[in-house]
């Protein structure tokens, strides 16, 4: 694969990281305990009054999905640096043939080839 072009994914997907650690960061904590990258989401404070409790439990429940889509991503982008670092970028984990650059573009953080990821998904 073209030195040139990993790093520039590197750089996009170190970016994503940064973005991804600063969202996650305005409703969550970093869990140190992890053996992975977790993330807790914070339960939000606005009062004692019933329609505050009411939004506290609407802004937790909207932060927890949005959580559980942000951490996915953020798991995705640090396995892919990961696998820049290793020399494993680009690499179908399916068939082992090289990744287009044109996919890699479109989703740095893929794992398959098209052809497998049409496999998997039955597409024709």
């Amino acid at each position: 694969m073209n030195k040139q072009f990993l790093e520039e994914i590197k750089t996009k997907l170190e970016k994503d990281y940064a973005q991804l650690t600063k969202d996650l960061g305005d409703f969550s904590k970093s869990d140190p305990k992890a053996v992975r990258p977790d993330f807790i989401t914070l339960f939000p404070e606005y009062g004692d009054d019933e329609d505050e409790n009411a939004g506290e439990i609407a802004a937790y429940s909207n932060n927890l999905a949005l959580e559980d889509k942000l951490e996915k991503e953020f798991r995705d982008v640090l396995n892919a640096i990961k696998r820049i670092e290793k020399n494993e970028y680009g690499l179908c984990k399916y068939c082992g043939q090289e990744i287009s650059e044109d996919r890699l573009r479109a989703r740095p953080t893929s794992t398959s080839c098209v052809a497998c990821k049409k496999t998997l998904t039955q597409e024709v």
